[in-house]
């Protein structure tokens, strides 16, 4: 039985690897009490010998170019993760390793996003970096039109150069939708001021990934040890994103938008439930104004997640929660949450081999509506 480490020297993609790219995603990831499933999957990967297509939705890359326009505040962009090194879409070997980590854990395709770091630039400034940023994702698309494609940025901002950012980003940089923060500044993207860049998107068929920032407000009570601004507070947050989204009546106003959130949607497919009954118990906290055409849990159907949930029992939760439909690969690569992403999916029982085929491509090539 392979070890992690002798798993990672079998494939030829060594620890010493993960530097380019964002980084490597193949890294040991820390003991726990349920052991992830024994390393198998690397490309092709096959179900009962048919060949499956793996897109991993839920990819991360920078670019120092663009982070160079946040001027004295570019040290601050990237996330403090211990071994994810500070490296970009700048060369074609550094494009190589992050293939040959997709090769290794058998994903077909990744999905590229960048989480919004210029919310509170200015117009010029923030259009500067979010057009750079997004000439350099469809380059990215280009070379490598099969493996890799990509969430481009928006100044939301500024709605109105938002929904011009999309249009563009969708029919001339062949991008598959954008990637947003789970607020703006603490402000509800459930606002109506938005509803232009959700409609946009409704009209071309975009992808709106949503990724959480964490909640500034929180940041008090999640200091201290366990790094909880991310482990609660990122979860939290797309919550409090998404049920915004079914409570304001942005999921009415625009019944085909297609949202798909990260880390399994926070909290959203256990909050559901609890929903259903919010108005009912407390009618004075709801608006009267707004009348859902929907059970408020019903509208967990009408939203996708990644599968970034970490053991095989989770996996066969949210699947309960939210539908298998709804449900496909994300590793949040090059940050290590999920190195075997495959082989969680893999592993879980509960699953038929038609939900497996689905979690693993099928969801995701039928949403972003890719050739894989």
């Amino acid at each position: 039985m392979a070890t992690r480490r002798q798993f990672l020297r079998a494939t030829g993609v060594g620890l010493a690897t993960g530097l380019g790219f964002c980084g490597c995603c193949l890294r040991p990831t820390p003991a726990r009490a349920a052991n992830p499933p024994i390393p198998k999957s690397a490309l092709p990967v096959r179900i009962n010998g048919q060949r499956v297509r793996t897109i991993d939705t839920h990819g991360h890359c920078y670019f120092q170019d663009a982070i160079d326009l946040m001027g004295v505040d570019a040290p601050k962009v990237l996330p403090p993760v211990k071994g994810v090194p500070e490296h970009f879409l700048a060369k074609e070997d550094v494009l190589r390793t992050r293939l040959a980590a997709m090769d290794a854990m058998g994903i077909d395709m990744q999905v590229q996003s960048i989480n919004p770091y210029w919310y509170g630039r200015d117009r010029e400034t923030a259009t500067k970096i979010v057009d750079l940023n997004n000439t350099h994702l469809a380059e990215m698309h280009a070379a490598h039109p099969d493996r890799l494609q990509a969430f481009a940025g928006l100044t939301m901002q500024f709605p109105e150069l938002a929904v011009a950012q999309l249009d563009d980003a969708i029919r001339n940089k062949k991008l598959v939708g954008a990637a947003i923060g789970s607020n703006l500044l603490s402000e509800s993207f459930a606002d109506p001021k938005y509803d232009p860049v959700w409609a946009k998107a409704e009209e071309l068929g975009a992808v709106i990934f949503i990724h959480p920032i964490s909640a500034p407000e929180l940041s008090k009570r999640v200091a201290g040890n366990g790094w909880l601004s991310n482990v609660i507070g990122n979860p939290l947050d797309t919550t409090i994103c998404l049920q915004h989204f079914i409570f304001e009546g942005v999921l009415d106003r625009f019944p085909g938008l297609k949202l798909l959130a990260a880390h399994g949607g926070g909290y959203i497919g256990d909050s559901g439930d609890r929903a259903e009954h919010s108005c009912f118990v407390s009618p004075k906290n709801c608006n009267p104004n707004i009348v859902l055409k929907k059970d408020p849990g019903d509208y967990r159907h009408q939203i996708h997640v990644d599968a970034l949930v970490f053991t095989t029992e989770a996996l066969r939760h949210l699947v309960a929660n939210m539908g298998a439909s709804q449900v496909m690969l994300g590793t949040d690569c090059p940050i290590p949450w999920e190195t075997h992403p495959v082989d969680q999916v893999m592993a879980t029982a509960s699953l038929s081999d038609a939900q497996k085929i689905a979690i693993l491509g099928g969801n995701a090539s039928r949403l972003l509506k890719t050739k894989v």
